[in-house]
């Protein structure tokens, strides 16, 4: 039975070796000190672009909030998905109970790094994978007009979660594979401003992708079907897909698109209905030139059939 102790014995080293292998792989990565080094002030007129663009108000506003009610960013809506309930948290200038406490530098590492100030790995619920694409700059700016807002107490429920997605540390093995700063779309030399400007708005701060393209097993977006469109990840809905190539926005113009994204009107004259209402009106925020922007690279990129099944016509 000699072989057997030995076959036990060579398991037990190789799960071993596997546990570290895997703790050390899955260990949250912050920004390193030269790339915080150029930090800055921000400028809080620049992030107001930043803040709209990035949608902050759809996840973080206490529900059913409107007006400048808004602005009291005390988180609380439920995300319900297939890997538990997600609850966006308080991230008003609360000390205790937002992020008023945050440094400059625990704010660009929770955008750009999906790292909390005490070191955990944050949910991608919170899109920091779209994220990671934005400037160093345009998180300061984003931080210095966060400043501006109001503080509000109380903090918002934990998330519900079951194992294993309530193990934060196996986010960082995720991130391996789905974290990177490179944009999703190689647009060709020689692209227009405007096209550049749309595909850093889109697939950076915009996080237009976190929505419109499938997922796989994992969680993570299929780069290969970019804004494809997807199975809502609450409920059984469909998100549309925005490509040239789908059923969504293939006929409209660029003029069309922009216009939607500034007034919730489609060339049809149908409105903005769904989750896609709180995108529009954060959308109607940003300007022309933005919004043209948008419009000019969602015309631009690659063509891709509908990235969810057909759906059954009604009985």
């Amino acid at each position: 039975m000699g072989w057997l102790k030995k076959l036990v014995g060579a398991v037990i080293v190789l799960g071993g070796v596997g546990a570290v292998a895997g703790w050390v792989l899955s260990a949250p990565a912050r920004l390193d000190g030269e790339t915080l080094s150029q930090l800055g002030p921000g400028d809080a007129a620049k992030g107001k672009r930043i803040f709209y663009a990035g949608g902050c108000t759809s996840c973080h506003a206490r529900p059913g909030a409107q007006g400048d009610a808004r602005l009291e960013l005390a988180g609380g809506l439920e995300l319900k998905t297939p890997f538990g309930t997600f609850v966006p948290p308080n991230i008003s200038q609360d000390r205790q109970d937002g992020i008023g406490a945050w440094s400059e530098e625990d704010f660009a590492n929770a955008m750009l790094k999906g790292v909390s100030p005490s070191g955990e790995h944050l949910y991608p619920a919170f899109p920091y994978a779209s994220y990671a694409r934005m400037k160093l700059a345009d998180t300061a700016d984003l931080y210095a007009f966060m400043k501006t807002l109001p503080a509000v107490a109380g903090k918002a429920p934990d998330h519900k979660l079951s194992f294993p997605f309530n193990i934060r540390r196996g986010i960082g093995l995720w991130k391996r594979l789905y974290l990177s700063p490179e944009p999703v779309v190689a647009l060709a030399d020689g692209s227009p401003d405007k096209v550049l400007t749309g595909r850093y708005l889109v697939e950076g701060p915009g996080h237009c992708g976190e929505c419109h393209t499938p997922r796989d097993f994992a969680g993570g977006v299929k780069k290969a079907e970019w804004l494809a469109g997807a199975i809502a990840a609450e409920g059984s809905g469909i998100v549309p897909n925005i490509t040239p190539g789908g059923s969504g926005i293939k006929s409209w113009s660029e003029a069309d698109i922009a216009n939607y994204l500034e007034t919730g009107f489609t060339p049809d004259f149908d409105s903005v209905g769904g989750s896609m209402v709180d995108v529009q009106r954060n959308m109607a925020q940003l300007t022309a030139d933005d919004r043209a922007a948008i419009a000019a690279y969602l015309k631009a990129i690659p063509a891709h059939p509908n990235g969810y099944p057909a759906r059954k016509p009604a009985s």
